[in-house]
C-alpha cells in the first residue's frame, strides 16, 4: 500500500513539472497586456491629430501602442500644441485612442478618439474631440522609474501603465 502512494505522489509530482515546462503553460504564452515594438507601433500610430478644430503633428519619441486582448488596442501620443491656442494647449498634451471599451483607472472609457493632459494636481483629463471634458482621475507616482520619458507604456500585470514622466494611470480591457 505504501508503495502505491509513493508511486501516486511520485506521478503527480511529475504531471505538475511537465505542465509547468510545457510552452502552452510556461512563460511562452503572448501576455494578456503587450506594448508594441517601434516597428510594429508605428503601423498604428497616427502622424497627426485632430482636435479642437486643428490638427498637431505625433511626437512619434512619445507615442506608444499596446495590444490589451486579443485585436484590442490602445494608442496614445504627445502631440506638439504650438499652433493651438494657450487655452487648449494650457490643458490637451496628446491623444488616446482606444478600439474598444477600456478601463482608466477604476473609469471607464468607451471607444473613441480622445485628446488628453496630466494636470500638476496629479490627475488625468479627458477631453471629447471638441475639448469638452469628459473623464478625470488621479494618477499615481512611480517613484521607482529611473530614466521617465515624456509618454511611455509599459506592461504590468494588471493592464498597461500610461506614463507622462512618473505619473501613470492603469488602462485595462472592460
Amino acid at each position: 500500500m505504501k508503495a502505491i502512494q509513493v508511486l501516486l505522489a511520485y506521478s503527480v509530482a511529475v504531471l505538475v513539472i511537465a505542465f509547468v515546462c510545457s510552452p502552452s503553460a510556461g512563460g511562452q504564452v503572448r501576455p494578456a497586456y503587450e506594448v508594441l515594438n517601434d516597428k510594429d507601433s508605428v503601423v498604428v500610430i497616427p502622424s497627426s491629430f485632430y482636435f479642437a478644430g486643428q490638427s498637431a503633428p505625433t511626437q512619434m519619441r512619445n507615442a506608444a501602442a499596446a495590444r490589451i486582448g486579443k485585436g484590442r488596442l490602445v494608442i496614445a501620443g504627445m502631440v506638439d500644441t504650438s499652433g493651438y491656442s494657450t487655452e487648449i494647449s494650457g490643458k490637451y498634451e496628446g491623444f488616446l485612442i482606444t478600439d474598444s471599451p477600456i478601463l482608466i483607472g477604476n473609469k471607464t472609457l468607451g471607444t473613441g478618439a480622445y485628446g488628453f493632459g496630466f494636470s500638476k494636481k496629479g490627475t488625468l483629463n479627458i477631453f471629447d474631440l471638441s475639448s469638452k471634458q469628459i473623464l478625470s482621475t488621479q494618477s499615481k507616482d512611480d517613484s521607482e522609474m529611473k530614466r521617465p520619458r515624456p509618454l511611455q507604456m509599459i506592461s504590468s500585470g494588471n493592464g498597461v501603465r500610461l506614463y507622462k514622466g512618473k505619473s501613470y494611470i492603469v488602462i485595462r480591457p472592460l
